[in-house]
C-alpha cells in the first residue's frame, strides 16, 4: 500500500473554480477555510479480487449467515432468495445495441439487476446455476451494446445502473471463471470502459450543472470499473472527485460538516438517499481496496447520513440555504420545499425509507465503533421487515453487509 495526499493548495485553486461557477461560496460546506490541510489515504498496489463491495473474507460470513441462519439477516436472505430478479430462470429482456432511460419499462434494468442478484446467489450457494445465469447476462450485453443514449440521462443511466453490472462481473470472473473467459471476460471489461466510461469521463469534463445524486452515482460506478479493470489510473480519478471534485456529487460539496445536511436536503428525500448511498458505496468499493474514504472529514459522511435519518424519523433538524456548486440549486429555504411546493405544503416523502442504511451502520458502528443512533433507530424499525430489494439500490442490506462485532 502506498498513501496520496490531497493538499489544501490545490483544493483552493479548485475553490476558484467554484467562484466561477456561483455567485457566493460563504454558506454550509463550500467554506474553504473549513477545509482540512491534507487529505491522507492509503491507495492499493495490487487490486484485491473479488473487491467490489465484497471480499472473499465477506462471502464467507455471509455464508454462515445462511448456514447458522443467523437472524434477522437470515429473512434478509429468504427475501433475497425470493425475488424475481434472484432466480436462475430468470428469462432475459435484451440485450439491446443502445439502452435509454427512455425505454418503455427500462428492461436493461432488470437484466442489470437480475446479473447482479443471480451473481450474490452463487456467491452465497454455490449454487451453478445462478452464475451461469449471470454470466449469460453479462456476455450478452458484452455482444452487443455500443452506446448509452447521453439526450435523455443517459449519465444516471450509466452512474446508477452500472455499479450491479460491474459487481456482477466481478464476482464471476473471481468466483466461476469458467463462465466467462479470458475472451469472455476482455469483451465484458471493453464495453465498460467504451460504452460506460466515455459517459462518465464526460460528466467529470463538463461544467457543473447537476444536483448531487448525479455526481456521487457517477464517482461510484467508475470506481467499480477501475477495480474490475485493474486501472489505477481511474482509481486515483475516483478518489480525486470524491474528496474534492467541482460538482455537488462529492462528500466535500453534498455535506455540510457541522450539521450534516445535504445539498438535496431542500429538494426531497428519495434523492438525498439516493446521493448518500451512491456515496457509501464508493467509500465501501475504496475501503475494501484499502482506502478509507469513509472517514475523510471527520466522517462527514456519517453526519450526512445522521441528518436525515433524523429527519425522516420525524424529529427536528436545522435547516440553512447554501450556494451549491452549480449556483442553480441556491433557492431551497426549507427542508424538502421542492416536494411541498408540489404537494400543498406537505413533506410527502418524509419517513419513507429506502433500502441503504445498513452498509454504513455496518461500518461506523460495527468496525468502528461509533455511534449512529438514528440509523440505528431506521434498521431497527424498518429492516429487513421492509422492501429489500429496490432497483436503483443493492438492498438486502441485512445480508449483503453484516460484519461480526
Amino acid at each position: 500500500m502506498k498513501k496520496t495526499n490531497i493538499l489544501k493548495t490545490y483544493m483552493i485553486a479548485l475553490g476558484s473554480l467554484f467562484m466561477l461557477s456561483c455567485s457566493e461560496i460563504e454558506h454550509g460546506v463550500n467554506d474553504i477555510d473549513s477545509w482540512p490541510d491534507i487529505i491522507e489515504v492509503e491507495v492499493p498496489d495490487k487490486f484485491v479480487h473479488p473487491g467490489i463491495l465484497h471480499t472473499q473474507a465477506d462471502i464467507e460470513r455471509m455464508k454462515e449467515i445462511i448456514e447458522n441462519q443467523e437472524q434477522p439477516a437470515y429473512k434478509c436472505y429468504e427475501e433475497l432468495a425470493n425475488h424475481e430478479y434472484s432466480k436462475s430462470d430468470y428469462q432475459i429482456q435484451g440485450p439491446f445495441e443502445t439502452i435509454s432511460r427512455e425505454q418503455s419499462g427500462r428492461p436493461y434494468e432488470k437484466d442489470f439487476n437480475a446479473a447482479c442478484q443471480n451473481a450474490i446467489m452463487f456467491a452465497v450457494t454455490g449454487v451453478e446455476s445462478h452464475a451461469i445465469k449471470s454470466a449469460e447476462i453479462l456476455k450478452a450485453y458484452a455482444n452487443t451494446l455500443k452506446s448509452i443514449d447521453e439526450n435523455s440521462d443517459g449519465t444516471l443511466l450509466a452512474g446508477i445502473m452500472g455499479v450491479k453490472f460491474v459487481y456482477a462481473a466481478e464476482i464471476i470472473r473471481y468466483l466461476y471463471p469458467q463462465g466467462m473467459n479470458d475472451d469472455d471476460f476482455g469483451k465484458v471489461c471493453a464495453m465498460f470502459k467504451n460504452v460506460f466510461k466515455p459517459v462518465l469521463d464526460t460528466f467529470f469534463e463538463t461544467e457543473p450543472y447537476s444536483n448531487g445524486n448525479w455526481g456521487a452515482s457517477v464517482g461510484m460506478t467508475y470506481i467499480a470499473i477501475a477495480v474490475l479493470t485493474d486501472d489505477k489510473e481511474m482509481y486515483q480519478k475516483a478518489l480525486d472527485f470524491y474528496t474534492m471534485g467541482n460538482d455537488n456529487g462529492n462528500i466535500l460539496n453534498y455535506i455540510d460538516g457541522e450539521t450534516g445536511q445535504c445539498q438535496e436536503s431542500g429538494r426531497d428525500q428519495q434523492h438525498v438517499q439516493l446521493g448518500l448511498e451512491c456515496l457509501a458505496k464508493t467509500c465501501e468499493i475504496a475501503y475494501k481496496q484499502g482506502t478509507d474514504l469513509y472517514g475523510v472529514y471527520d466522517n462527514k459522511l456519517l453526519k450526512g447520513y445522521e441528518y436525515t435519518a433524523k429527519y425522516n424519523l420525524g424529529e427536528d433538524v436545522p435547516f440553512k440555504t447554501w450556494t451549491d456548486v452549480t449556483g442553480k440549486y441556491c433557492n431551497w429555504t426549507e427542508i424538502s420545499k421542492e416536494t411541498k411546493d408540489k404537494n400543498n405544503g406537505v413533506d410527502t416523502e418524509r419517513g419513507k425509507f429506502r433500502p441503504v442504511f445498513e452498509m454504513v451502520y455496518n461500518h461506523y458502528n460495527k468496525r468502528k465503533g461509533l455511534d449512529m443512533p438514528y440509523t440505528g433507530k431506521v434498521i431497527e424499525q424498518e429492516f429487513p421487515n421492509g422492501e429489500g430489494y429496490y432497483y436503483e439500490h443493492f438492498g438486502f442490506g441485512t445480508l449483503l453487509f453484516n460484519d461480526k462485532n
